[in-house]
């Protein structure tokens, strides 16, 4: 169904990224961005996250510079807001502000959180997202986590071990905040591009679930 999207769109793909937390994006469809900004799939990138603590900012500002590197000059835009994680739903109107905002960049393919996402954060972005983007192609990648909510997404990107292994090296680079904590490891972030690639016939594969196509 991907390739099917991209055949009836430009070649060069305006893409949005939207994210609540800093390494989200990252974590969710790095691997994905890192492959299409390789095959110069994409004209324009504007990478959003929504919250942040000042340092976390700064490793998210490096890491999407690090991830983007490969954007065409001067097409590639960064914002990382400083709403307060984990309440993001008591600051809907003003999130939903910045939603609005992000109209003018008239995207061709959305990358969000998936909707049944159990962190409201994640949830949040998502509900607005398709609040916000009624006649986009919207593609919802899934984080690992405690909660345990991952489902059965119908949507693959193959990823070749060189493109998996490129994104495990930015995420450690990116993130040092991060390294302490249980679940943050290479070992974790290969565990579920594995899986993802039993199901679609490869080795690795970042998955993404889609609602709505029109073809």
């Amino acid at each position: 169904m991907l390739k099917l999207a991209f055949d009836a769109r430009p070649a060069a793909l305006r893409l949005l990224c939207l994210g609540a937390h800093c390494d989200d994006i990252e974590l969710g469809a790095g691997g994905t961005i890192l492959r299409w900004l390789a095959e110069g799939r994409l004209g324009a990138v504007q990478w959003v996250v929504f919250a942040a603590t000042a340092e976390r900012a700064r490793e998210a500002e490096a890491s999407a510079a690090r991830f983007l590197q490969q954007a065409p000059s001067g097409a590639a835009a960064v914002t990382v807001h400083r709403f307060r994680d984990g309440l993001l739903t008591q600051q809907t109107e003003a999130v939903k502000t910045e939603f609005e905002q992000l109209k003018a960049f008239a995207p061709d393919l959305i990358l969000t959180h998936c909707q049944h996402d159990l962190h409201q954060d994640h949830r949040l972005v998502s509900q607005l997202t398709w609040n916000t983007f009624r006649s986009h192609l919207i593609l919802e990648y899934e984080i690992p986590k405690y909660d345990g909510d991952l489902g059965n997404p119908a949507c693959f990107v193959e990823l070749s071990a060189a493109q998996l292994e490129a994104k495990l090296a930015l995420l450690r680079q990116a993130f040092p905040s991060q390294a302490g904590k249980h679940w943050y490891d290479d070992d974790a972030f290969r565990a579920l591009p594995r899986l993802r690639g039993i199901q679609c016939a490869a080795r690795y594969a970042e998955a993404f679930y889609i609602r709505k196509l029109l073809l």
